[in-house]
């Protein structure tokens, strides 16, 4: 790991000294790529036995969504999963007082929401350093932090989305030697690349690299008790942000609709024959998962094995209610009733 480490350390220096322009695009793309290579073989075990989340880590998943807070130590995420979740997670003021991650639960507008509370990341996590693979790998949503601490640079990879190979534009960093050189660095020499977007170095090797994880992050800025009002006016302005007070139990309400809305979920209420729709239980998907087969799957797999058809009513009909199939779009708070062959 030592030598890793050290080339890791190398290439980070050359990178460092290497002035950017379009003169050393291509140096540099080749750079990246191999330190990605390095970053890889230092993150990921090496025979049997190693390869599982690591004691204390793996917490089985439930609820309808997952959240982890993730932060430097010392920052408040113990205190805000023990005020949100009624969850006791050992607080005290020196660092590291997390080792394993905490799992706790909340209930918001009907839907299931685990929260985890991870151990704090140290700089070098990205790298594996302080069980950072393990902490990161558990990460869903929230980036909780002291207010008044520089954030931004801690947390890019939450935050970005991915470019995926796609359709051909015009590139302003990528050219054809460039993309040849980082190919061939991971020894493929016979491909044909198309770019949806204006791709970086960056992105061509995440696509490569294929264990890329592009999810949504929120910043949580804890202790806004301790700044001023003019400080918290500039806080207020981040974006992807929330001032809080752990402690104190401050603004929780807009923590809570911020994450609502992260997760972009959607709440599917069910109407039994004859009956009144179910307002109090839900059937909660997620977005990018809201058809009548998925609605019927959440439920028991077998039961879109005797679907005829359904009745809905929301705003993804036009009449109310409509009679639809399978492969219907589902969309917030529409009711449904199945019916069966």
């Amino acid at each position: 790991m030592s030598s890793t480490l050290a080339k890791i350390a190398e290439i980070e220096a050359e990178m460092a000294r290497t002035q950017k322009n379009k003169a050393t695009a291509h140096h540099l793309g080749l750079l990246k790529a191999r330190l990605a290579k390095l970053r890889r073989e230092l993150i990921t075990p090496k025979g049997g036995g190693g390869g599982g989340p690591g004691e204390g880590f793996d917490v089985a998943k439930t609820g309808d969504a997952r959240i982890g807070f993730v932060g430097f130590p010392s920052v408040g995420k113990s205190t805000l999963l023990s005020n949100l979740a009624g969850v006791y997670s050992e607080v005290a003021a020196y660092e590291f007082t997390t080792l394993t991650t905490v799992p706790g639960v909340i209930r918001y507008k009907g839907a299931k929401i685990q929260l985890l509370d991870l151990p704090g990341i140290i700089e070098g996590a990205k790298d594996g350093k302080g069980r950072g693979r393990q902490v990161i790998a558990e990460t869903e949503i929230c980036h909780v932090a002291q207010a008044g601490l520089e954030l931004l640079a801690s947390s890019c990879l939450l935050l970005r989305s991915p470019k995926v190979l796609g359709l051909q534009c015009p590139q302003s960093e990528l050219d054809a030697e460039t993309v040849k050189s980082i190919l061939a660095e991971y020894k493929i020499h016979n491909a044909d690349v198309t770019l949806r977007s204006d791709a970086t170095a960056d992105d061509l090797i995440d696509v490569v690299e294929g264990n890329r994880v592009y999810i949504p992050c929120i910043y949580v800025l804890n202790k806004i008790d301790q700044i001023s009002i003019e400080e918290l006016d500039i806080i207020y302005k981040v974006p992807h942000c929330v001032p809080i007070s752990a402690h104190h139990r401050w603004n929780f309400d807009d923590l809570l609709e911020k994450i609502w809305d992260y997760l972009k979920l959607v709440r599917i209420y069910t109407k039994p024959k004859g009956q009144l729709p179910d307002y109090t239980s839900p059937v909660v998907l997620p977005y990018s998962r809201t058809t009548v087969e998925d609605f019927c799957m959440k439920i028991h797999k077998n039961l879109i094995k005797e679907f005829k058809y359904a009745l809905v009513w929301g705003l993804s009909v036009k009449h109310n209610p409509q009679k639809v199939g399978k492969d219907h779009t589902l969309e917030d708070e529409d009711v449904i009733q199945i019916v069966k062959k």
